[in-house]
């Protein structure tokens, strides 16, 4: 299966560096590119200045609940940009207002955290196409 994921990128933005480095762990080894923000902010920065293709290769991987902007709001960002980048939701909080929320706002996939390692790699590659 490494040859489906293989030069496929995912954007983690989660303000805790151990959930980061856990999940680049994680998934380096599966042949994706982790690439780890602390912040809706620095995420969007780099968004600007390198954007990821339309050919779907790449994914986001994004946590609800940060200091300053949060996950709701960088949905909302990307929905009024139209981005057709697939986010899926790793988040702690899974209330069903929350869940739907995130869904209704463009998330493919919402999952809680902790979240199975077997699921989230089976997430991001359905996410990835």
């Amino acid at each position: 299966m490494r040859g489906l994921t293989e030069a496929l990128s995912i954007y983690v933005v989660d303000d805790d560096d151990a959930v980061r480095d856990s999940l680049a762990v994680l998934l380096e080894p599966e042949g994706f590119t982790v690439r780890q923000f602390s912040s809706v902010d620095s995420f969007l920065e780099v968004l600007e200045e390198d954007p990821p293709g339309d050919g779907g290769r790449a994914c986001l991987l994004l946590d609800l609940h940060m200091p300053g902007k949060g996950g709701q709001e960088l949905l909302d960002i990307l929905g009024r940009r139209e981005s057709r980048l697939p986010v899926v939701v790793m988040t702690g909080n899974t209330d069903e207002k929350t869940r739907a929320q995130a869904l209704l706002k463009g998330a493919v996939a919402f999952l809680e955290k902790p979240v199975d390692a077997d699921r989230l790699i089976a997430t991001l590659r359905d996410a990835l196409g």
